[in-house]
């Protein structure tokens, strides 16, 4: 159970690169240091105070007492430097503990002695680190040693029977309820590493997904169209010179925006690829081309002709909308296509129907089609639903409805 406070490496830790569990684990480490050290105080304390406490071995007393603050002043400064996570420290600490305060139980005069609670400490840092059975059994050993002492030829005055069971009562009840209660923190803490780490992997995951879109929008979506507009220009290379200088200029200014995009996504900034207010007509433009380079027949209506859209909206509708545009282009072998977008105030519908081949309906859903899942995350990030309706020779229409929402 508790090996996870056991594990440690031996070389310092930068605090930052810590995951949250293991900082827990060092802050309990000083804790307990610091703890250890208070005790070793008190007892030198006590001892000033009354110095009948170490009549019977007065110089091992003062070794024992003298010593034990030492030996906690010091795991206090090399906890402080994180210059001790040694492995098997834990267990180390713990059998030290107990021999010190056996020492300092069986120097500091007759029975009885108030340095018997001394015995907490090891029980306690037992039981936050191991569970139930390390402090139990941290309680059973103290329980031999203070036996062991308490009724050994060389103890003054014995301890009473009961006395000594009573205490052993104390031990062990408080052995289990702080190992009962390390062991829930414990598992509360692996619940909430586990949701830290899936928590993660999601926000890596998303983060991947996230990118895809944008690269494929960005510049895939760029790069099928400059691909369709080289296929304008081998068909203009004869027949229309003026024409095929237009496309190639075209397509030497879209090669330059596309550049100065990638650069500005690779560097984190937000590379806005659609003018506030200009999604009609950015559409027109893309319908323009396929019209007078591929020959297909474009219709566009808008109702109203005016969108009342955020930048935002505009955007991923943008996105959605030429990915179709493009896939008409590509596959579909269509003469025909019609684009419909209609606002209602509260929300905004729109398709995109062509008369083509049509595909495999195994497609729909992203399957085989990362265009086709790219324009479905995008519709539902924005709160709306996205319907595919295709069978080959039948033609395709892809549909969407998405909610509008009005800053306040």
């Amino acid at each position: 159970m508790s090996g996870a406070t056991a594990r440690f490496s031996s070389r310092r830790s930068d605090p930052k690169k810590m995951n949250p569990q293991d900082q827990w684990l060092l802050q309990k480490e000083k804790t307990l240091a610091w703890l250890r050290f208070g005790f070793s105080v008190a007892a030198i304390l006590v001892v000033q105070l009354n110095p009948e406490r170490i009549a019977q071995f007065p110089l091992l007393s003062r070794a024992a007492l003298i010593s034990f603050s030492l030996y906690s002043l010091l795991l206090l400064f090399l906890l402080r430097l994180k210059a001790i996570h040694v492995a098997g420290l834990a267990l180390a600490t713990t059998c030290l503990d107990l021999l010190w305060v056996s020492l300092i139980v069986f120097s500091t005069g007759p029975s009885p002695t108030p340095f018997f609670v001394y015995y907490f400490f090891p029980v306690v840092t037992s039981s936050s680190r191991y569970g139930i059975k390390g402090g139990l059994s941290a309680a059973a050993l103290g329980i031999a040693l203070y036996g062991l002492i308490r009724f050994s030829s060389l103890s003054s005055q014995p301890i009473a029977i009961d006395i000594f069971v009573i205490r052993s009562i104390y031990l062990f009840v408080l052995a289990y309820i702080f190992g009962f209660l390390s062991e829930f923190e414990q598992n509360q803490n692996h619940k909430l590493m586990a949701l830290y780490k899936t928590a993660g992997e999601a926000a890596t995951q998303e983060e991947r997904r996230r990118i895809a879109r944008e690269l494929h929008d960005r510049l895939l979506q760029v790069l099928a169209t400059l691909s369709l507009r080289l296929e304008a220009c081998r068909n203009h290379l004869t027949t229309a010179p003026d024409e095929l200088a237009r496309e190639l200029q075209m397509m030497e200014k879209m090669t330059v925006n596309s550049i100065a995009d990638i650069r500005k996504f690779l560097s984190g900034k937000n590379v806005p690829s659609l003018v506030p207010g200009t999604l009609v007509e950015s559409l027109k433009d893309e319908m323009k081309f396929l019209r007078d380079g591929l020959g297909i027949r474009m219709i566009l209506e808008s109702e109203p002709e005016d969108l009342n859209l955020s930048p935002e909206l505009e955007q991923e509708l943008y996105y959605v909308l030429r990915e179709s545009l493009i896939n008409i282009a590509r596959h579909s072998h269509a003469s025909r296509a019609v684009v419909l977008l209609k606002e209602t105030g509260r929300q905004i519908s729109g398709s995109v129907e062509d008369d083509g081949i049509g595909f495999e309906s195994s497609r729909v859903k992203g399957n085989g089609s990362f265009g086709l899942g790219t324009m479905e995350e995008r519709i539902t990030k924005l709160g709306g639903k996205l319907d595919i309706q295709t069978f080959p020779g039948k033609g395709t229409k892809i549909a969407f409805t998405v909610p509008i929402r009005h800053e306040k």
